[in-house]
């Protein structure tokens, strides 16, 4: 099992996010995700998020909020636990990503391009305010098979 973060900048109606274009072997192929990446030993969730946000982006993060976890379980990766982050406060200059392209888009953009199915319902969480949430994800392959929102099952 992976623990990781991600994190959507937030900066007036736009949103920061990585098209991941660049890596050779990627499970996030193509997709437009937030930013963030795998903890490392003895890392808090915090930690995690801002070393990586600062990694990918060159931007230190000054405010941000947890705003839940998400379990991916997958038959082709396997199982990881997401701490899912929204930062409005940052400083720095933004430099070019390894993994990918950043760029920031238009909220009313980023539900047409292209997600996993399982980030569109997070997604809409996060801007629906939602308090602290825990939510499951099944995958098989690259279909959504299941989605359980603090213990009950979503209608997909």
């Amino acid at each position: 099992m992976r623990n990781t973060t991600l994190c959507y900048l937030q900066r007036g109606d736009e949103v920061l996010m990585l098209h991941r274009v660049k890596k050779a072997v990627d499970e996030n192929a193509g997709k437009w995700i937030g930013v963030g990446g795998g903890f490392e030993e003895g890392e808090s969730p915090e930690d995690c998020l801002l070393r990586e946000v600062y990694e990918e982006t060159g931007l230190r993060l000054s405010s941000w909020r947890f705003r839940g976890i998400v379990t991916f379980v997958s038959d082709a990766w396997g199982t990881e636990y997401m701490h899912l982050f929204t930062a409005d406060g940052f400083t720095g200059e933004m430099h070019s990503c390894d993994e990918g392209v950043l760029a920031w888009k238009k909220r009313s953009e980023i539900l047409s391009l292209p997600l996993w199915e399982g980030d569109k319902i997070f997604l809409r969480l996060l801007v629906e305010d939602r308090p602290f949430f825990s939510l499951k994800l099944r995958y098989h392959g690259d279909d959504l098979v299941e989605a359980v929102l603090d213990g009950e099952l979503l209608p997909l």
